[in-house]
């Protein structure tokens, strides 16, 4: 009988201890620690949309706290309280206020703004609810009036845009558009196949034009040869002899030109005494009609006698 009642016993302490643990998981996985030493108070709001149990609690942004309990105030109805757990080191001034605000991604949280009271909250009393501060309400406060003032110049805008796509010139012009765009293509496709063509002209070519390239140096070589060994025979030869003779030879032109020039010369007097000059011509007639007139009677001239 006592086995079974030991048994018994240990069964129902070991389904309790299971109950415990597996509440203090849960509000563990809360983020909620049971064993952490803390002070509650109390705040009544009239909205706590997305404000949640474990919800943090912060002063200035640094998490003092946590959410511990949301329930409606039956007492006093359109009213939500929420228990706030806090560090057992804080102390609250009376005049202390607790606002509820909203993160980004829509999850709450409680910002305490501290008092400037000298008194301070007992430990369980009610924290006077501030103005929420959320986000959206932030964002309603500070953005909405630029929105507002930027929508007329957005319609207006988007009226331009449809004054402009629904006007035929537009259509036109990309009508165009679309036609350069095609002639591009087919000018570049022109020119990736005159590449390739050119690709295989040079193919074909090169190789001629480098054998062509290579008899032309083997030819400039013995140019070359042939002007080095021109130069050596011109090394050679006796300069100084030539161009004394080249002198003698240029003084002597001067010496026939300055007779040619003296009309006291013979040779000055043939270029510039007319009348010699016509002399000379009759001479010259007169041996012309002597010889041809031997060539018809030479037996004028020449008597032969037979023996």
């Amino acid at each position: 009988m006592k086995k079974l009642i030991n048994k018994e016993l240990i069964i129902g302490v070991s389904v309790i201890a299971a109950i415990v643990i597996l509440f203090f998981g849960i509000e563990y996985l809360k983020g909620i620690n049971m064993f952490s030493p803390a002070n509650f108070y109390y705040v009544d709001y009239e909205n706590v949309s997305g404000l949640e149990v474990s919800a943090p609690v912060q002063i200035d942004g640094f998490k003092v706290g946590q959410v511990r309990e949301i329930s409606f105030d039956y007492d006093n109805p359109g009213k939500i309280k929420v228990l706030l757990a806090v560090d057992k080191k804080l102390r609250l001034p009376e005049d202390s206020y607790a606002s509820l605000n909203s993160t980004l991604m829509g999850g709450g949280y409680v910002e305490i703004s501290m008092g400037k009271s000298k008194k301070f909250l007992e430990v369980g009393s009610n924290i006077q609810s501030g103005a929420s501060n959320g986000l959206m309400e932030k964002l309603s406060k500070d953005v909405m009036p630029s929105v507002n003032s930027i929508l007329p110049r957005i319609d207006s805008l988007v009226y331009n845009l449809n004054q402009i796509t629904g006007d035929p010139a537009l259509a036109l012009a990309i009508k165009r558009l679309d036609g350069i765009s095609a002639n591009l293509n087919q000018v570049s496709l022109n020119a990736v196949q005159m590449s390739q063509s050119l690709n295989g002209t040079l193919r074909k070519d090169v190789p001629v034009v480098m054998t062509n390239a290579r008899h032309i140096t083997t030819r400039f070589d013995s140019v070359s040869a042939n002007l080095l060994t021109l130069s050596d025979q011109l090394k050679s030869l006796p300069i100084n002899s030539t161009m004394e003779n080249v002198n003698e030879l240029t003084d002597n032109l001067k010496k026939f030109s300055n007779q040619l020039n003296d009309p006291n010369s013979t040779l000055g007097l043939l270029t510039t005494d007319p009348e010699l000059y016509n002399k000379l011509n009759r001479v010259t007639a007169d041996i012309d009609s002597l010889i041809v007139d031997i060539k018809k009677n030479p037996k004028r001239y020449i008597s032969i006698k037979l023996l």
